[in-house]
This record gives structure tokens, sequence and C-alpha cells, in this order.
């Protein structure tokens, strides 16, 4: 079996699609070589045992909690799909849809692992206290990760016996695999000069959302006082999942709308996205409702640094 080329996998759903096509073209538009790697966009369609689970319970912070296949995030196991597509042999990076290269992801690719199976951050706040790594942009020699097998992890979450906030926070992993790199390679919503993979992760402001409904649920940061958690599980059995929360907001660094925006105006501009598709996924409430008025006025990425 010939080895594949190393390979940026971009994990999505219908609900992120047109991240996910931004995010694919800003990897190759922003490097050097874009011909000496692959970019590969995985969706939730092309894995049936992910919507087979709909409506049942996981384990999720110690508590049961209904699977949603709709859920903005329901992309997220995927995350430990890579190293099986790829064989398990050479590297992979895997990323959410909403990061988008502003430097050049071969230098990651090709960067000293020395001898680490995983090279990711730790997340931000509280979680980065307890010890929780960033899973959302990973660096991985697929070659050691030959326990990661995707859907028999996914079905321990319904048997209880693997909690999905372990799971994704790579709790259950071998600290001494795991290595970390520098922030800027998944800048949480910071867009500086040293950024090489802007991450919007903030669902509310996400640049392409703003004034839409919500169609996620926050994460619950209760674990202090876990009544809290029952408590809000229970408002969402009375009044639905995305009862109480707010509509999606404009990102607060118009810098990174303007970002988002000009790759989505190259994409467009080069066929690779259709408005007619803009104006369908505007149609769902997937893009808000004034995207080709915001591609109309935004700034060319031309001179961007």
């Amino acid at each position: 079996m010939t080895e594949r080329k190393p390979t940026v996998f971009i994990h999505t759903n219908h609900k992120q699609m047109v991240g996910a096509l931004v995010s694919q073209y800003s990897m190759k538009r922003n490097s050097k070589t874009p011909d000496a790697f692959d970019v590969e966009i995985i969706g939730t369609e092309q894995f049936p045992w992910l919507k087979a689970r709909e409506g049942q319970l996981y384990l999720r912070d110690g508590l049961k909690r209904e699977w949603l296949y709709d859920d903005l995030q329901s992309f997220t196991p995927l995350r430990f799909m890579p190293p099986e597509l790829m064989g398990y042999s050479g590297r992979a990076v895997v990323t959410d849809p909403d990061v988008f290269a502003v430097g050049d992801i071969m230098e990651l690719l090709t960067r000293d692992m020395e001898g680490k199976a995983i090279v990711c951050r730790p997340r931000s706040g509280a979680k980065r206290l307890e010890g929780v790594l960033a899973t959302s942009v990973m660096l991985l020699d697929c070659a050691k990760l030959t326990h990661w097998r995707c859907q028999e992890q996914f079905q321990q979450l319904f048997d209880r016996t693997l909690d999905y906030a372990d799971w994704i926070g790579l709790k259950n992993e071998d600290r001494s695999t795991i290595g970390l790199f520098e922030n800027e390679w998944n800048d949480f919503d910071r867009l500086s000069e040293k950024t090489k993979l802007i991450h919007n992760t903030k669902r509310k402001t996400q640049p392409w959302k703003a004034g839409l409904p919500a169609d996620y649920i926050p994460a619950e940061k209760y674990r202090i006082f876990p009544p809290i958690r029952w408590v809000l599980r229970a408002r969402r059995k009375l009044f639905g999942d995305y009862a109480f929360v707010p509509d999606y907001k404009p990102h607060p660094d118009p810098k990174q709308e303007d970002f988002f925006f000009g790759l989505l105006r190259e994409c467009v501009d080069k066929g690779i996205v259709s408005e007619e598709f803009i104006r369908e996924e505007m149609k769902r409430n997937h893009v808000r409702h004034d995207a080709l008025e915001v591609l109309e006025r935004v700034p060319s990425l031309s001179s961007w640094r």
C-alpha cells in the first residue's frame, strides 16, 4: 500500500459546510508548497453510525445527554478518524471547520514531533487548569495511534464506559505521548501577526453566523457545583435544547470577519463556492442572511500581510 501524502482532515457536518470549504481553500492558498499535501473534508453523512444514535443517551461530564445528530457540533467524534483513514501511517492534521490557515500548514505537517503521537495545545480558562487539551487542531503520527477506533469509541459513549469529555479532551491518552505546539497553531479568536491558524471557536460570534438563531447547546461549565447542571438539563427538557440561548452575534474583531469573508470572496471568484450554494445555506440558517452583501464590501486579501 502506497503511503498517502501528509493530509489535513477538516471534519464537519451539513451546518458548517461553508466554513469547511473556506478552510480547505485557505490551507492550500497560504502554503508555499500546496502540492506537497492533501486536504480532505470528512462529513458526518459519510459515517451513518453517527445518525443511527439520534436521540439516544450518552455519557458526557458524568451525566446522560441526548445525542443530537443535527447539533452544530455533531462532527466532533470524527476528530479520531484520521489515523484509520490514513491506514495508520504517515502524518495528518485534523481541524474543526471553523479553523482557517493564516500561515503555512506544511510547517506544522513537517515539524519535529520529538517522538510524540499527538501534538496540540491546552484548552483555555478553567479547562486548562484541569489539564484538558484542545483537540480542535491536532498534528498526528498515525502509526502511533492504532488504538484510535472511532466507531468503537463512539459506541462506548452509549455503553457509558467512556465519557465524551474525557475522550474529546484526551484525558485517557498516555500524557507522555502528547506534545504541545505554540498556541498560534490554534489561535482561539485571536488574529495577530503570529497567528498560523485562526480558530473562530466561540460559536456565538462565528463571523458567517451573525444574526442567526442559536442552533447549539452551550457548554455546561459548572463542575464545581453540579446541581446547576441538573437545573440546565431540566430546563432543556421543559423548553427545548436551544431555549434561552441568544442569537449569534457579530464577531468583536472586524479583522476576523474581513479575513473569513475575504477568503469566501476568493472561493466565489474561483468557482469553489457558488452564490447559489450560499443562498441555499442562508435559507437553511447555516449562513447569515446578509452574506452576499458582506461579500460585496469586504476588502481584498491581496495585500494581507
